[in-house]
């Protein structure tokens, strides 16, 4: 059964790449501050509990989890100047 976390991992971290890779590309990001917020400090939050579980299906997920919130956080406060 370990590989339905495997399949889970995957798309709650792939749906963060067209989000982010789209955010980069424009220097911006239009996600509500708040879930971003939320997002990256609960995905932080559950992957130091999988550390200390030791469960590797959850630590990645929510380490990619919370890269890609923080990615679109960090344009969201910091926007790229429009040319």
């Amino acid at each position: 059964m370990q590989w339905i976390g495997y399949v889970g991992l995957s798309a709650l971290a792939l749906c963060w790449i067209p989000q982010s890779i789209d955010t980069v590309k424009r220097g911006t990001c239009v996600v509500n501050r708040w879930f971003l917020i939320l997002s990256s400090f609960g995905s932080f939050c559950l992957a130091i509990y999988a550390v200390s579980l030791g469960d590797a299906v959850f630590t990645i997920l929510n380490t990619l989890t919370t890269a890609g919130a923080l990615i679109n956080m960090y344009f969201a406060l910091f926007p790229r100047p429009q040319t």
